[in-house]
Order: structure tokens, then sequence, then C-alpha cells
């Protein structure tokens, strides 16, 4: 019995070190070893996330015709490009990464006749497969200066074949080595340590590139690293286009990244959508914004809050405030906030309570349009207003609430969340929720959906800053339990988004007017007096010595949006308008 119980054990440990679960490494006898083995073949066998390519939950529309939007292909000047969703997988480590679960290296397949693979992509596997690159065709007329060219040789990046890790083979990383005036835009992945087919991918001609940046990390091991990658230079007037392949780097490189982005030459307008097009994107996507159940103070549209006794002020007049016109026809227009102009909630107490708290029945998404990634996809900012922003409370280890008094209030906040559709096929791909002075881009395989394509937004009780998810976010040291709380849940207070007015797409001209309210620079709220040390000795008398510092620390680094000092200004002054949302 024992003799068979030894060569089940070689056997055992013969099949684990054919299978790559660890290398080359030698069996020590010790139980730790055994452990990791077991790991790692558990880790080898098991379903991940990206097996199982994301989809919206419905179908995409059939949007209204016109224009170049949604019709597969964008010209960026003598190069056509084709967004692939589709891919044949390649390599994939199965440890390291987001949530230590590797990453899958892929490359695009079901390529139109006449296009050219670009770059390979990658994606960490702790998420559902959702993600493209670009394939592209010339069209040049010049038979000279062709947009695409095959490279010249390739140049080994990095190899697996060495290390100890849990994966599935050895990996080959190659750059494309570009003849002069022309750029590579992305890598090629082998599984043997020869070089591709110099017919695998092609290099773009330099006036059809742009520097890139990296923008998310993606996968690493032992000094090599995978990133994501974005046009440097993003805005509404930015040419950079994405290709969605990744870059490669090791340790100890230069920093400069030896890949490019593409550049549209051809005009960032011509894909956008039109009227029509953009009201059917924003039926199919139009999120819902789940209040908190305990939230006093509700969104409202901005005529219910100028109709309803909201002042305009005037430096070196404040006794003498105006009633705002409907739609702020009297509001001074442009400029820049010098502090000339403010406005406030009614003089009288009972109504300034009253439109303090909102009135949701009214409210509505404001919809800033705009070209994103060279024309690549279109951003809809939709803008909600909110007459009154609360009072913050905060964590404190376990103290769980801690209301800060008058911090954090303001009068006139405004919110936003941003839908990135496609402007290949009209495809929602990303989100974007603004949280007080910043952020966060969430892939729609990340959030959550109701009404088939709609997603749900959570505003956070009395600050408004918007998340996917419900739950207490914390603005501070989360690791440690302290910080300014942003508690969200589902009740029945809920703004449906579909309920929109288009007040700015400046590519379609004169097609859109834009509300004087807009164009009013000055701040929405007056700038909060009160004494913030009082306010904090107020809340330190509850709290001892490193505690009391660290709060202390982080409440007075808190941008003056959520300190509440400051009035806000609105949607047209902030940097997002004309730019990238990060």
């Amino acid at each position: 019995m024992g003799v068979i119980v030894g060569i089940m054990c070689a056997l055992f440990l013969w099949a684990t070190k054919e299978m790559g679960v660890y290398g080359d490494a030698e069996f020590s006898g010790d139980i730790p070893y055994i452990t990791r083995i077991k790991e790692n073949l558990f880790k080898k066998n098991q379903v991940l996330p990206i097996e199982t390519m994301f989809k919206l939950p419905a179908a995409t529309p059939v949007w209204p015709p016109g224009g170049s939007f949604a019709n597969g292909i964008i010209d960026l000047g003598g190069l056509l490009v084709f967004q692939i969703s589709a891919f044949n997988k390649v390599w994939a480590s199965h440890e390291g990464g987001p949530d230590n679960q590797g990453a899958t290296l892929f490359e695009p397949t079901g390529i139109p006749q006449g296009f050219f693979m670009l770059g390979s992509y990658s994606q960490s596997n702790n998420k559902p497969l959702f993600g493209w690159v670009l394939v592209a065709k010339d069209v040049c007329s010049s038979t000279t200066k062709s947009t695409l060219k095959q490279p010249l040789d390739y140049t080994l990046v990095w190899s697996s074949a060495s290390l100890k890790i849990n994966q599935d083979s050895s990996a080959y990383v190659w750059l494309p080595i570009a003849p002069d005036s022309y750029k590579s835009v992305g890598h090629v992945v082998t599984t043997t340590p020869n070089k591709p087919s110099l017919d695998k991918i092609r290099c773009v001609r330099s006036d059809l590139t742009e520097p890139c940046e990296t923008y998310s990390w993606i996968w690493g091991s032992n000094g090599f690293n995978v990133f994501d990658v974005r046009p440097s230079n993003r805005g509404t007037q930015a040419s950079g286009v994405r290709v969605g392949a990744f870059f490669a780097q090791n340790s100890g490189s230069t920093s400069l990244l030896s890949i490019a982005c593409l550049k549209n030459i051809n005009g960032n307008t011509k894909p956008m959508p039109n009227l029509q097009q953009i009201e059917a994107i924003v039926k199919a996507y139009s999120p819902s914004i789940y209040l908190h159940p305990d939230e006093e103070y509700l969104p409202s549209s901005v005529n219910w809050f100028f109709a309803n006794g909201a002042l305009l002020y005037k430096k070196g007049q404040e006794s003498k405030p105006v009633q705002i016109a409907p739609n702020g026809t009297n509001l001074p227009q442009g400029g820049n906030n010098d502090g000339a102009y403010w406005l406030d909630l009614p003089a009288e107490n009972a109504n300034k309570e009253r439109v303090k708290k909102g009135d949701l029945p009214s409210s509505k998404a404001y919809i800033h349009v705009k070209p994103m990634l060279g024309g690549t996809f279109t951003d809809i900012a939709m803008w909600v207003f909110y007459p009154f922003n609360g009072p913050a409370r905060a964590k404190v280890k376990f103290i769980n609430t801690i209301k800060l008094g008058r911090i954090g209030e303001h009068v006139g906040d405004w919110e936003h969340v941003t839908l990135r559709v496609s402007n290949f096929n009209g495809e929602l791909w990303q989100v974007y929720f603004s949280q007080h002075n910043g952020g966060a881009w969430i892939e729609a395989s990340q959030i959550e959906f109701q009404s088939a394509n709609k997603p749900v937004v959570y505003s956070s009780l009395h600050g408004h800053a918007s998340y996917p998810h419900g739950g207490l976010n914390l603005l501070g040291n989360e690791g440690n339990g302290i910080g300014i709380r942003d508690d969200s849940a589902k009740s029945g207070l809920v703004m449906d988004m579909e309920a929109f007015e288009l007040v700015s797409a400046e590519y379609l001209g004169s097609e859109v007017i834009e509300s004087p309210w807009l164009n009013f620079f000055r701040a929405w709220g007056p700038k909060i007096e009160y004494d913030i040390e009082n306010e904090l000795k107020n809340v330190e008398k509850i709290l001892l010595g490193k505690l009391k510092r660290e709060f202390d620390n982080i409440v007075r680094g808190l941008p003056s949006e959520v300190l509440g000092e400051e009035g806000p200004t609105g949607p047209k002054v902030k940097n997002n308008w004309g730019g990238d949302e990060v």
C-alpha cells in the first residue's frame, strides 16, 4: 500500500510540474509547498469572471439615420478604423494583478477584409471580458506615403519563460520596430520564442499618431507591468484616439512610452450623433438616481429654483438683491467668478427652508453633448441641480456617525454623471460618477442596470456624490476607518434622468440654443461664513490624541466644495466642460 501511495505522490508532482503549476521549483517535502500546489491547481481550474463575455442587458437600439454615427467605421483621414470586441485568447496568468486573479492577453479576431491588427488586448481576470481594440485599413490615395506599413522587425519586450508563476504556458511580448516616419501603436503576443510574422501587425504613419500615457494598471510580475493607455491630450478639441491596445513595460526602462495613440486628422465632429440620435441615446441609457432614504435636500429644476424666490446679489449692493427672471434672462453673462455676483436662497426664512428641500417632481437632467477621444466616442454629461447641499457627517473608528455642524453646507449644488458611448456602434462603454472634487470612470460591465440598459446611480446623503453601488464610502483614510461619510442606498426617492433638457452641444452650432443661466459664470451660492475652528472643536471633544489629530488633518485637507465655504460655480465653469473627466 505504501508503495502505491508513493507512486501516486510522484505522479502528482510530475503532473503539476508538467502543467506549469510551479515551474521548475524543486519539491522540498514541506506542507506549504503542497498547499501552494493545491491552491494553484484550484486557481487554474476555477471559472474566472473573464471567461464570461459581458453584454448589455438589452440589445442596442436601431439608431435614427443620418450622418456617420454608429456606421461601424470611422475615417481618421486616409485611415479607416473599426472597433473589434471579439478576441482569441493567447496567454493567461492565474495570479497577480487585481484581486490576485491574474490577467489574460488576447488578439482580435474576425478582422474585416482589408483591415489589419494594430495591437493586442489585455484585461485582468477579475471581471467579465469587456473591451475592444481598433483595427485599421489604408485608404490613402498616396502610393508613396501609405498610412500603414509592416514593421521592419520585432524587439522582445518580455518573456515569462523563466518565471515561477501560475500560467498557461510561456508568453513572449514583442514590440514592432516601425519604419522611419511610422510608429507602433501596440504589441504582439506569442507563446513561442519565434518572432511573429511581419504581416501580423501594422505600424501607423507618424502624422496619424499622438503621444499617449498609462491610464490603469492591468497586471504585473517581477518588474514587468501591463497598462491600459489613452491619449495624453484629451478634450472636446483634442484629436487623440485610443487604440485599446495595452502597453508593456519592464522595470528600469524609459518612462517614455514605446507606443503611440492614433490621431484623427479628419475632424472629430463628423462621427457625432445628430439631435434625433442624441434623444435616442438618452432614452436608451438615461440613468435613474436613487437618493438616500433620509435625504432632506432633493434636486429641482433650475427654473423652479428661480420661480420660488432665488435671488441675485451684487457686491456693494447686498441690501438690494434682485429676483431672478425665468430661465435666468437677467443674470450677468460670461466673465469669470470675480466675486461681483452670486445667487442665494429666498430671504424670507420659511420660504428659504422650503426651497432648500428642493422639488423632485420638477427635476431634470441638463445635458451637454461633446466629442471625446478624437470623435470616436460621445460623452453625454448629465448635470443635476440641488438648491442646497446638507451638512457632512464623519466616521471615526468605532464611532460610526459624528455630525459635523455646518461643515459641508452650501447653496446651489451641481452634480453630474457622464455616459461614454461608442461612435462606432452606439454602445454604452463607461459611466463617470462625479464625487465632490473628483470621481471615477466605471466600465459598463461593473455597474448596475435596471429597465434594460439604464444604469443605476446612488446619490450620497446630503453631499449628493454619485456612486455605482449603494453602501458607505469614506472620504479620508478609509483603511483606518476615519473619514467623511458618503452613505447611499435605494429608496422611493428616485430621479429619472430621461426627463432632460439639451443645454449645449457646440458641434451642432445653432441647432442648440444655450439657456442664459448656463452662461452665468459666477457663484451659485454665497460664501458661507462660519468658524471652522469652532465646528471642529465641538466634534473633537469626543476624540482623543492620535484620532483627534488624524481626523483634523483629514477635514482640513478636504476640497472647498466639501467644506462648503465657497459658493460653487455652474457646469460651464468646470474643467470637464471642455476637457476629459479625469
